[in-house]
């Protein structure tokens, strides 16, 4: 196994974590042009430096097949790592002849990214300056490059892994959609940024221990899409949504994640809230037919159900009262989603239409000089019927 490290852009501290794992695995490295320095503290890390493999390490980077070819032929039974300045796969022109001369003698190749040599050492050296005037702005390539300096040079984002941010992630998520739900355009940017940041972020995880990087991540998008839309980048028609879904779904099950599938159920996260996931099941059912074809099938069947959960109510059995219960919830799930209806938004809508009407009785009460504690239900009923009015 060769596997070719990217070393960043030549300083210690620039050395990713991926990169300084994946050459102690190994313990023997060709430092390929690496500076002095970074070659000293690789060996402080217990990497052994080989030397003798390479005629004119100038020569190998830039792609010499004369070069390359005498180090294949020397190339002994043993993993060893080259040691590329910056990231192998832009700062190493001389990688495809390599890659080419390995194969051809059935040796396996790896590579593992490291920052790259001009585009990340000069923002990662500097000082952050202030946001541009209003003229100027930052755009992706900057991000990527703020979010690199963040991992090095703040000592929270440097203790974070994939798993202590996932409570963000689901944060920013469930704040981008109270910000689209109270209409406030400027929030939402703001809240699309926080969502972003948390994307490129778990990207710089990956980088930093050579799995994938942000461009892996568009790359990888990208090409979905556009396997997934066939009647817009193909010749695939699909006149209709539930043509479009139809293919979707057939596309999906061709993909290895699909291939592994033992249900068109799975793939529905579990962590999804119980409405959300509910819902999503059932539509997945109702796309090869399982569905009522109208809406007296359901209404029939909450019926059914509201009357199984009253006959466990009167047993008094606390497990047959809470299975009941699900499958009511379940059921008035399909029925909302028989009539076009988002489960998880509606209820979203009425918590908060709740909460505004609470909170209004609240504020009445205290008005008066009363605590809604003290006051008759018919006074609580009278209070609440004003808030229907006058908080809706």
């Amino acid at each position: 196994m060769i596997r070719v490290v990217g070393l960043g852009p030549g300083d210690p501290d620039l050395l990713t974590l991926g990169s300084l794992e994946a050459l102690r695995r190994v313990g023997r490295m060709i430092p390929l042009l690496a500076p002095p320095e970074l070659a000293l503290f690789l060996e402080s890390e217990g990497v052994a430096l080989v030397r003798d493999l390479v005629d004119d390490q100038a020569l190998f980077v830039r792609g010499s097949s004369e070069t390359i070819e005498r180090f294949v032929e020397r190339v002994e039974d043993r993993d060893l790592a080259l040691g590329v300045v910056g990231n192998p796969l832009s700062d190493f022109p001389g990688l495809p002849v390599l890659l080419r001369a390995l194969e051809a003698r059935r040796i396996a190749c790896e590579l593992v990214p490291g920052m790259p040599r001009a585009t990340l050492s000069a923002a990662l050296s500097m000082p952050l300056m202030p946001l541009p005037p209003a003229s100027d702005h930052y755009g992706w390539e900057d991000l990527v490059q703020i979010m690199g300096r963040l991992r090095r040079s703040c000592p929270w984002d440097r203790e974070q892994t994939h798993e202590s941010l996932l409570k963000y992630l689901i944060e920013e998520a469930y704040e981008v959609v109270d910000a689209v739900e109270s209409r406030h355009e400027g929030d939402l940017c703001e809240e699309l940024g926080d969502l972003l940041l948390q994307v490129v972020f778990h990207a710089q995880l990956a980088t930093e221990r050579g799995k994938f990087s942000i461009a892996d991540v568009v790359d990888g998008l990208s090409n979905k899409m556009i396997r997934r839309h066939p009647h817009v980048f193909g010749d695939h028609p699909a006149a209709t949504v539930d043509q479009v879904w139809q293919n979707w779904d057939q596309l999906k099950a061709l993909e290895p994640a699909g291939k592994r599938r033992e249900s068109r159920l799975d793939g529905i996260p579990k962590g999804l809230g119980a409405l959300q996931r509910a819902q999503k099941m059932q539509e997945k059912a109702a796309r090869v037919g399982f569905d009522w074809p109208d809406l007296s099938g359901v209404r029939a069947k909450l019926a059914e159900e509201v009357a199984e959960l009253e006959d466990a109510r009167r047993s008094g059995e606390p497990a047959a009262i809470r299975e009941e219960s699900g499958d009511v919830l379940f059921t008035f799930v399909n029925l909302v989603r028989a009539l076009g209806v988002d489960a998880e938004g509606a209820l979203r809508a009425a918590n908060d239409k709740f909460y505004r009407r609470f909170a209004f009785m609240e504020r009445r009460a205290e008005r008066d000089g009363r605590d809604l504690n003290d006051m008759s239900l018919d006074e609580l009923e009278e209070l609440w019927q004003l808030a229907k009015t006058q908080a809706a």
